[in-house]
């Protein structure tokens, strides 16, 4: 049958009365929500709930779904050994999801890390919902966690949720826990960014319409600037109503601390053939995708035909006629990157020149971004169609002993150790100081934050 109804919670540990010590009451609008979102939930009667979260095992490119019998859990990291909860498993239902993603092409199930501890953003409302049904859990539950994927993937990974509810004889109740941004003040444990309140207004406006659709235009860099822990959650839990119509409400919002706590409630109210969110997304990006191949330069144009004819022929092309003289005499070292959905999906480059122009140096990089880069599997040519691709043609690197002399947005950096050495380009989303820029270098060379480099600089011209 379908899921019966949602919800959107956060996971404060002080939210909980022996953690807290009175400071919960800060938050009593939260806790006075959350109470209400678990009696909703309890009065659904539920055969098994299934809580997304952010803290159990997660892995870059594989959702894990909690495996065994039974776990339990406690608050003794908080300070809190005495208030704990205990759950049985829904085993069977987690084989059901895992066998729905299966058929959506969604890497989730039980293998990989054995943990039988719950984690708090598990925790936390267990224990409302504990309450709520009045001091057990006549419900059975599954723990999922997210990934470093996509968001179309967690989506997907909701969908087929969703479609495993269909398929089984029992009533499903899905918990998305997450907190919001947690850098709304500068007292705050974490200090304040400008995009924590944007976020936050932005997401609770989503939630409250239900309108699911729009967690895909929250980018990778902005999410990662406001530092959210839920987004992924509340994406996973949108896929659970992909094509239904939801009643939503909002009880609560409020950052006191610093982090922002919200508490939504969503219950499914008929179909809706206008909120197929995953293909609207995918229809959306398609078309942005073929609008900027229309304006794409030689370079990249170069990138894209060397590509292509590489995964779907496995064919090296030559270089073409009709370049200008920039691509054929110059030489220079080239960086040739990929994205897929605004998210990298492949970077592969020269520091140097290696070939005798530039166009040799995008045909081989073209093709080593898509099939070389160890971050990555190999570009598949269902792929090819959602790629946009940028070319960087390197300057000269110039040696430096000042990090003054360094600028993110204007210079890309090198850092070298003896034999090792790593390279950042300049002007990339998620790399806002210099501090961060060597970091990433360093790491990329396999040198440790406290060993020495040599510095060097480099301009670079970036073609899209």
């Amino acid at each position: 049958m379908p899921i019966i109804g949602t919800v959107m919670v956060p996971h404060p540990p002080l939210i909980i009365p022996e953690v807290g010590r009175g400071e919960e009451r800060k938050i009593q609008n939260t806790i006075d929500a959350y109470g209400r979102a678990s009696k909703m939930v309890a009065d659904m009667c539920p055969d098994t709930v299934v809580v997304i979260s952010p803290h159990t095992t997660a892995y870059f490119d594989y959702f894990h779904i909690s495996p065994g019998k039974s776990a339990s859990g406690s608050f003794a990291s908080f300070g809190a050994p005495n208030v704990s909860v205990s759950v049985e498993y829904d085993s069977e239902f987690a084989d059901a999801i895992s066998e729905q993603a299966l058929l959506r092409g969604v890497d989730a199930g039980t293998l990989g890390e054995r943990v039988k501890e719950l984690d708090h953003a598990t925790l936390i409302p267990l224990y409302f919902l504990r309450e709520a049904c009045g001091g057990e859990l006549p419900f059975k539950v599954v723990r999922v966690g997210l990934s470093g994927m996509p968001l179309a993937e967690h989506y997907k990974l909701g969908m087929a949720i969703k479609d495993a509810s269909e398929r089984a004889n029992r009533r499903i109740a899905v918990v998305a826990s997450g907190d919001l941004s947690h850098v709304l003040k500068a007292g705050g444990p974490y200090g304040y960014k400008e995009e924590g309140p944007i976020y936050d207004d932005r997401i609770m406006d989503v939630m409250s319409g239900a309108e699911f659709g729009k967690l895909f235009d929250f980018g990778e860099a902005f999410c990662e600037r406001a530092a959210g822990c839920g987004h992924r959650s509340f994406v996973i839990m949108a896929g659970c109503f992909d094509g239904t119509v939801v009643k939503a409400e909002k009880l609560s919002y409020e950052g006191p601390f610093g982090v922002g706590y919200g508490v939504c409630v969503f219950t499914p109210d008929g179909t809706g053939e206008g909120r197929h969110f995953l293909e609207q997304y995918f229809r959306g990006e398609e078309a942005k995708t073929e609008a900027v191949k229309d304006f794409e330069d030689e370079y990249v144009r170069l990138a894209r035909k060397s590509l292509e004819a590489f995964i779907l022929r496995r064919e090296t092309i030559k270089i073409p006629d009709g370049l200008s003289d920039e691509l054929t005499k110059r030489r220079a070292g080239v960086f040739v990157s990929l994205k897929k959905h605004g998210r990298l999906r492949g970077c592969i480059g020269t520091i140097a020149p290696t070939r005798s122009s530039i166009a040799e140096e995008i045909i081989r990089n073209a093709i080593s971004s898509s099939t070389e880069d160890p971050r990555f599997d190999a570009v598949r040519p269902d792929e090819l169609k959602e790629l946009v691709y940028s070319v960087d043609v390197l300057g000269e690197p110039e040696s430096i002993d000042s990090l003054v002399l360094l600028d993110v947005v204007k210079y890309g950096v090198i850092v070298t150790n003896g034999g090792r050495r790593g390279l950042l380009l300049p002007n990339l989303d998620g790399v806002d100081t210099v501090g961060e820029q060597i970091s990433i270098a360093k790491q990329k060379a396999g040198i440790s934050e406290n060993e020495p480099v040599k510095l060097q600089r480099f301009e670079v011209v970036r073609h899209y």
